[in-house]
């Protein structure tokens, strides 16, 4: 039996999927962060396809909305009380974000047992400007915290159940007042399983 890390999440545990995470592993420290002027890193995302097939690509994490760059407000979160007003184009192409950790104030907060997870985000994809190149961007999308979690902060990823991921990533689903019901209900239960950790774990790799 290989003793190699499961993730767990489509379609990471491919060939193709963990060679993209391998070599973003090796290219970094396996913390995804947001992407600028100075760090032109790229993040993994999960992306569905009109098929049905799921592909890992990497995203700038911060929005564009054209060819011509960033969008100079935050945009590298989005609420998901807002994502019919503030983010409606996005809201209509939207990602999971591999993760089986994540930061807030300096308090690192994970599943109890180090499992990957996947946090809801939205996308577009642009032309750019000068390269003429495709590109993906994203905006991780947040929620009320509860749990652990809100004794840190008031708002946390919004962490979706494996059930919850097919509809959410489905490009045939439109982004309105109901799919932010049924993802907002599907994360109570795991959102609030959530804990802090004591302290970091040296496996499985982190990607968030």
């Amino acid at each position: 039996m290989s003793d190699e890390h499961v993730f767990g999440l489509e379609p990471m545990d491919t060939h193709e999927g963990r060679a993209i995470i391998d070599r973003w592993m090796a290219e970094g420290d396996g913390k995804a962060a947001i992407t600028g002027s100075r760090a032109q890193n790229l993040n993994p995302l999960i992306r569905a396809h009109t098929d049905g097939d799921r592909s890992i690509e990497l995203g700038w994490w911060w929005l564009w909305l054209d060819s011509s760059g960033p969008v100079k407000f935050s945009a590298f979160n989005s609420r998901d009380d807002k994502l019919l007003r503030s983010w409606r184009g996005p809201f209509q192409h939207r990602a999971l974000l591999p993760a089986s950790w994540y930061v807030e104030k300096k308090v690192r907060f994970e599943l109890p047992d180090g499992e990957t997870f996947g946090i809801a985000a939205v996308t577009s994809t642009v032309i750019e400007a000068h390269t003429g190149e495709e590109r993906v961007t994203y905006s991780m999308v947040t929620r009320e915290a509860v749990g652990e979690a809100s004794k840190t902060w008031h708002r946390m990823p919004l962490v979706l159940p494996p059930e919850m991921h097919n509809e959410w990533l489905d490009p045939g689903r439109a982004g309105n007042e109901s799919l932010v019901g049924d993802a907002q209900f599907a994360s109570e239960e795991i959102a609030a399983a959530i804990t802090a950790a004591e302290t970091p774990r040296q496996a499985p790799p982190t990607l968030f």
